[in-house]
């Protein structure tokens, strides 16, 4: 998918050490690329706590398989306030004062959406509750537990290491690079998911949280029918590199899996 260039963003270097945050929270960690970073933080030596948010925890097979201690496996649905009430409580009682370093947003759906076939709210509101209203609670929901953790490591510049959200977003969500059209409801989900990652950057900003939204590429995955040009792994390393590297001057942004800055 080609990049457009309108949106800029001034080249200031990154931080010199490498950014790897004590604990991590991913929501949709059960397969695809939130499993691919469950298996990445757990690889990190420095990584003390990874939070794999599932629906169904106990048909979680995958991250059943994982025997790491450092591993807890959560049962969270981003379409229920009380589920991602509940599951906050449950990683604060690990964390306790410490709090919350990086949460990933990384649960999402999608669907095909006929514009020529009869209407469906339903499905549209489905969507838009998962890929919306799911990342808005679960990032109000656990704001506090990332304000502890900026707070804690205050001496650190603003990074994943210290404190971050990061949503997972997508090429369609691009609008100046919406050349093709199609997947109508996938697509204004993703437009909102960065509209809404700006927004929230001005309310993290205060407490030296970084907001952020980046793209994975086409990955071969169940979302994508098993089709794409990279791998769930290299997909994952690649963002990861990426996100370690970011700092304060890429708060609010939308950036590509290499970290370059993506057309809104």
């Amino acid at each position: 998918m080609p990049i457009c260039h309108h949106y800029y963003l001034p080249s200031i270097s990154p931080p010199s050490q490498t950014m790897t945050p004590s604990s991590v929270l991913i929501t949709g960690a059960n397969r695809g690329i939130g499993l691919g970073f469950v298996h990445h933080f757990l690889s990190l030596p420095d990584v003390k706590h990874v939070f794999a948010a599932t629906r169904e925890p106990e048909t979680a097979e995958d991250l059943q398989k994982i025997s790491d201690s450092r591993l807890h496996i959560i049962k969270m649905d981003v379409r229920s306030d009380e589920s991602i009430v509940a599951a906050e409580k449950e990683v604060s009682s690990i964390l306790g004062a410490a709090g919350l370093n990086l949460l990933i947003n990384n649960a999402g759906v999608t669907t095909v959406y006929d514009i020529d076939a009869a209407p469906c709210r339903e499905s549209i509101l489905s969507v838009l509750d998962a890929n919306v209203a799911g990342p808005i609670v679960v990032a109000q929901v656990f704001l506090p537990l990332l304000r502890a953790a900026s707070s804690a490591l205050n001496s650190l510049p603003v990074s994943i290491s210290r404190a971050a959200i990061v949503n997972i977003s997508s090429g369609r969500g691009s609008i100046q690079d919406n050349t093709s059209g199609g997947k109508i409801v996938y697509r204004t989900s993703k437009t909102a998911l960065n509209s809404l990652t700006k927004t929230l950057s001005f309310h993290t900003t205060k407490d030296g949280i970084l907001t952020v939204a980046i793209l994975p590429g086409y990955v071969v995955t169940r979302m994508t029918g098993n089709k794409g040009s990279l791998t769930v792994e290299q997909s994952v390393k690649l963002m990861a590199d990426s996100l370690e590297k970011f700092g304060e001057e890429h708060q609010g942004g939308f950036f590509g899996k290499n970290g370059e800055p993506y057309a809104y």
